[in-house]
């Protein structure tokens, strides 16, 4: 185990940062595109620091500034990468690192973890970071999390599905539940592992079997497939990505992934073709990563941004922050006979306030809902019966 905790250097704000435009919260979306790249490039020249930047700076006034000050004054969040040596939990790792809510951050792995550990504890950031490795650490890793992000698992390969993947991921993913229902059965949970149609269940009959489940502190980690809506949507329609707000509902593989286009704000003019489109390539996301790689990667570093946004609204949720809405992938009854479905969910101090309805859809969308019930339900059950088995 390694455990470092940074070097402070001197706050300051240099005048070649104007002081506005800042963002209160490191990784919110919105604020990250505001942003803007120069000023993201000047950040990463000058090298200020983040406490420096919470304090200093505000988001289109004083009162904005002082809540800076206040997120800043709360970072006392420990969180936990399960998976943090690989694809997905590297990027994520450095990531949570940079954010201000996060004080203590805890990575675990096989192995390496201790040297990622090492590398990102001099990033000049409030958050201390500990590597552990192997079983007999996991428990040190646990105890005492107010979340814990799972990316654990193989990626995938040309060719391969989500549900390839099952017979790996399923197995790693019940082994690290089982721990954390022993170690920190009041974390937040956040999946990342695929195929989270089934990982997800798994996890929660894992927690039952131990009889800790509570589904308000469960979440399928499906950012990425919001990510890719609004992307996708801006590029097509020729609409700043900034200001794009589309749901997607369902779950996290193909069919089962359903952009509500007919929500989407700012709404355009969309033929049917504009449409199919764009809901097949938001299917298809995953895929068109895999294959642009060639065979040697999936989408980590877009997939790691994802999920670094999920576990940020998660613990603003957990510092009683108002109106924090994201869609997961839930236990819900939101779709009869669908346990476990993706949807807006309002978070709060105890996880989840409030699952929120899926809103009046399209012909298209209440065909596609009905295509995808039989594939989700398929994955759902494999996983249930996996743990039962």
């Amino acid at each position: 185990m390694l455990s470092h905790c940074n070097t402070t250097i001197p706050s300051h704000q240099p005048a070649s940062l104007p002081n506005k435009g800042c963002i209160v919260g490191m990784w919110g979306a919105e604020s990250f595109c505001r942003m803007g790249t120069a000023r993201v490039a000047a950040f990463i020249r000058c090298g200020c620091h983040l406490e420096s930047r919470m304090r200093a700076c505000s988001v289109g006034g004083d009162a904005a500034g002082l809540q800076g000050q206040q997120l800043w004054a709360r970072g006392k969040r420990t969180v936990a990468v399960l998976g943090g040596a690989g694809g997905i939990g590297q990027p994520l790792s450095l990531l949570l690192k940079l954010n201000p809510l996060v004080s203590d951050l805890r990575l675990y792995d096989v192995a390496g973890t201790p040297g990622v550990a090492c590398d990102l504890s001099h990033v000049n950031t409030q958050a201390t970071v500990e590597g552990y490795a192997g079983d007999a650490e996991l428990e040190k890793t646990l105890k005492g999390c107010d979340l814990i992000i799972i990316p654990a698992g193989v990626p995938r390969k040309p060719g391969m599905t989500r549900d390839d993947l099952f017979n790996i991921n399923a197995g790693i993913v019940k082994s690290l539940m089982i721990g954390i229902a022993k170690h920190a059965p009041k974390a937040l949970v956040n999946i990342i592992s695929n195929p989270v149609n089934s990982t997800v269940p798994i996890a929660a009959e894992v927690l039952k079997k131990a009889g800790v489940f509570d589904p308000r502190r469960l979440f399928g980690v499906t950012t990425l497939d919001v990510m890719r809506a609004r992307t996708f949507y801006a590029a097509r329609m020729k609409t700043p990505v900034k200001d794009v707000d589309l749901p997607v509902i369902g779950g996290h593989a193909g069919i089962t992934i359903l952009p509500l286009l007919s929500q989407v704000k700012p709404k355009k003019n969309m033929t049917e073709k504009d449409i199919d489109a764009l809901t097949k390539r938001i299917q298809d996301g995953g895929t068109e990563v895999v294959q642009a790689k060639a065979g040697k990667g999936s989408a980590t570093l877009s997939m790691a941004f994802a999920g670094a946004l999920f576990a940020e609204a998660c613990i603003k949720g957990l510092e009683g922050e108002k109106n924090v809405v994201e869609c997961a992938y839930v236990k819900s009854d939101v779709v009869k006979g669908i346990p476990f479905f993706s949807s807006k969910v309002q978070l709060g101090p105890n996880g989840i306030e409030k699952i929120l309805g899926l809103g009046e859809l399209s012909a298209y969308e209440q065909k596609a809902l009905e295509a995808m019930k039989k594939e989700l339900l398929n994955s759902i059950t494999k996983g249930i019966d996996f743990v039962k088995k």
